[in-house]
């Protein structure tokens, strides 16, 4: 059956919240949930898929994560989003989760599947990825945890507010148009509402207004589009806001 597209169909249910005294603090959650559903998953079906964006609070939880009891052989790592920029470019989601995680865990080389944003042409690589996609997690791919950011203009992953990406209801991979001076490959909403859970973090008092928005479930904004029932949200105070 296909599935309708982000403006054709409602949000639904709400996202359980959890607000937390600092980013430390839903650094430090973050890597214990995410700990947790890997276990849960590999005991229940012998692998499990991660897909993460960048970001400063992630980036700290994946510190964190590396300390973690995961059964590191049976997870794959993916990204939800990423610049396209060379290999090692600073700018790169890739590069932090790296040096936070990757190269800090006893986990295959074969598991770790970064986003192919080198290739000549970007829209092909976005297949190849999608093609990855599905060979880890199954026809449609199903992940097993989608971690998203916030960011103050409502955007999530490299879903940007008026991007043709937001209105690409038949691909789990595709290519933004350009922001803030780069090109982003980014799952599309199916791919991100397929996944058995949805982990967003936000932190910082810049993002009080737009999480607002977002748990009170406005569709205005890309990041009200994304599937609520599955998910988690991770606040600090300052998000939250007064009050």
């Amino acid at each position: 059956m296909a599935r309708p597209g982000p403006g054709a169909r409602p949000a639904g249910g709400i996202v359980r919240t959890e607000i937390l005294p600092d980013p430390g603090a839903v650094a430090i959650r973050a890597a214990e949930f995410i700990a947790q559903v890997a276990r849960k998953a590999v005991a229940e079906r012998g692998r499990c898929a991660l897909a993460f964006s960048g970001g400063a609070t992630p980036w700290r939880a994946f510190g964190a994560l590396a300390g973690e009891d995961v059964p590191w052989k049976r997870v794959h790592l993916l990204q939800v989003d990423e610049r396209v920029a060379p290999f090692g470019d600073p700018d790169r989601n890739s590069s932090h989760l790296k040096e936070a995680l990757i190269d800090r865990i006893p986990i295959p080389a074969a598991n770790v599947h970064l986003m192919p944003v080198e290739a000549e042409d970007p829209d092909e690589g976005a297949r190849r990825y999608e093609a990855t996609l599905r060979q880890i997690a199954g026809v449609p791919p199903v992940l097993d945890l989608v971690q998203l950011g916030l960011g103050e203009d409502g955007h999530t992953a490299s879903l940007f507010p008026g991007d043709a990406a937001l209105r690409i209801v038949a691909a789990d991979v595709a290519v933004s148009g350009l922001y803030k001076g780069r090109r982003r490959m980014t799952l599309t909403f199916p791919a991100i509402d397929r996944a058995r859970c949805i982990l967003w973090l936000v932190t910082g008092p810049g993002k009080s207004a737009v999480l607002g928005r977002l748990r009170a479930g406005d569709r205005s904004i890309p990041a009200g589009r994304v599937l609520r029932c599955r998910a988690l949200l991770l606040a600090d105070k300052t998000a939250e806001g007064p009050g």
